[in-house]
């Protein structure tokens, strides 16, 4: 059975996941294409839309055709879960949450930073970063997270190291941070793509802000102290 998205939380869920013309939105279960053009339209983005239905496929090649989005907008027959959307930096979708669940593993393999925002259903034990709601309608927004899970040995300017062992479930994130001989635990850490933030007790128990970028094993960033600020090097052992 198909159910379109209501156009009012169409803009929102689009809204909500930042859309700008530099995006590639992919809509996986594209049913009328709405999702995919209004991407097109107002936020001038380029999108894929994935439909396993020929006739509904067909159906929204002809609702891109009369939107006159052709050059930015693209259907697709195909199986959601064999076609290729790796390349997405924005997935839309409103599926039932069993492929919800079944899409979550690949879903988090994907770039960090990933927007990915759904209509009506969630993600089981993945909250989202983000929810809103239009047209008596519910949308969920999540942010792939980088993986950090684990011990990183962290270098500042100057030669002084750390250790960081950190702890984390899709975006939450716990763990210590040993330094000058001491071990403390991290408070309000947020991960938000590849971006860490989090906080510690350090000597004398002055509140020192971690903020840097993860890429794979490395991550880069600052270190702030009662206003000086020291640039760090990460690397995972």
């Amino acid at each position: 059975m198909w159910i379109t998205t209501p156009p009012e939380l169409v803009e929102k869920m689009l809204t909500m996941a930042k859309v700008t013309p530099q995006d590639r939105v992919f809509d996986l279960g594209a049913g009328d294409g709405i999702i995919a053009i209004a991407a097109a339209q107002k936020f001038k983005a380029n999108a894929v839309g994935i439909e396993f239905n020929p006739n509904m496929a067909e159906f929204a090649r002809r609702k891109v055709a009369e939107a006159g989005v052709q050059d930015k907008v693209r259907i697709i027959t195909g199986d959601i879960f064999k076609e290729d959307f790796s390349s997405a930096t924005v997935v839309t979708l409103y599926l039932l949450p069993e492929l919800n669940l079944q899409l979550r593993p690949t879903i988090l393999q994907m770039k960090p930073g990933t927007r990915v925002v759904a209509h009506a259903f969630d993600m089981g034990e993945w909250q989202a970063d983000e929810t809103a709601s239009a047209a008596n309608a519910d949308a969920f927004m999540w942010i792939v997270p980088a993986s950090v899970q684990g011990g990183w040995r962290v270098s500042f300017e100057g030669g002084q190291t750390a250790r960081l062992d950190l702890e984390q479930t899709f975006q939450n994130v716990g763990g210590t941070v040993t330094l000058e001989g001491s071990t403390q635990q991290i408070l309000g850490a947020r991960l938000r793509g590849d971006v860490l933030s989090f906080q510690f007790r350090g000597v004398g128990q002055a509140v020192r802000s971690f903020s840097g970028k993860v890429n794979a094993n490395v991550m880069s960033g600052t270190l702030s102290t009662d206003g000086s600020v020291q640039t760090l090097e990460g690397r995972r052992f």
